[in-house]
């Protein structure tokens, strides 16, 4: 008797679950489409301004197709030069797929601004973790006259060989503007370039600093 009313109960626990599905009782979920940049806003204009330095005016003349290019076509934002307020502006557009977009490209003009390549900076569109981090010599240690003249050139090295030793073993890019310091690249990796960057600054020979870039980069290597 047992055998024969076990099937029973679960021909009886089938048939409404069964029912419940097929005739369609549980509501769908709600299919939402994603908002546009404009309708986050409530159909504002979104708009970021980005000063343009006297020094980088040329370089910016020059560049401005490679600039404008990525972002009106790839980004969707709208780009202007403001000649009177000596500013470049930019804006979002009807179309604009995702109002990330319009932090990202001013990111990327920025730095240019700071005195990055258009090929490096333009790294900032096309990854999220990517930052631009900034420093004066200063920070680390108070340096005047000759001291000073030094140390920038402990940084730069000669014919810029410590920089680009610095930049291929942490796979960041640096900028050296007078006493600033400009470094483009994720998280983990600005922090071993600021290092190293440091070192230098405080005083310690470039040989000592290429000896630990190589076994930090030996060690980021067998990480990823």
């Amino acid at each position: 008797m047992q055998s024969g009313e076990a099937p029973a109960s679960m021909e009886v626990e089938a048939i409404p679950n069964g029912s419940g599905t097929q005739s369609g009782s549980l509501p769908s979920k709600p299919k939402f489409e994603p908002l546009k940049a404009h309708e986050m806003s409530d159909g504002r204009v979104q708009f970021r301004k980005v000063s343009v330095p006297p020094h980088r005016y040329s370089p910016l003349k020059k560049a401005w197709m490679e600039i404008y290019t990525p972002i009106y076509e790839q980004m969707k934002i709208d780009i202007r030069m403001n000649l009177k307020a000596r500013k470049v502006e930019l804006k979002t557009r009807p179309d604009t797929p995702d109002i990330s977009n319009l932090q990202k490209c001013a990111d990327f003009v920025h730095a240019f601004m700071l005195g990055f390549d258009v090929i490096d900076a333009i790294a900032l569109l096309r990854l999220d973790e990517l930052y631009v981090e900034s420093f004066e010599i200063k920070d680390v240690k108070t340096l005047r006259g000759e001291h000073l003249s030094r140390a920038i050139g402990r940084l730069s090295g000669k014919g810029g060989k410590t920089k680009f030793a610095i930049e291929n073993a942490t796979k960041t890019r640096v900028v050296i503007a007078d006493t600033k310091i400009h470094i483009l690249g994720s998280f983990q990796n600005i922090k071993i370039a600021r290092d190293s960057l440091c070192s230098l600054i405080l005083g310690s020979p470039a040989g000592k600093v290429y000896s630990k870039l190589r076994q930090v980069s030996a060690r980021l290597a067998e990480r990823f």
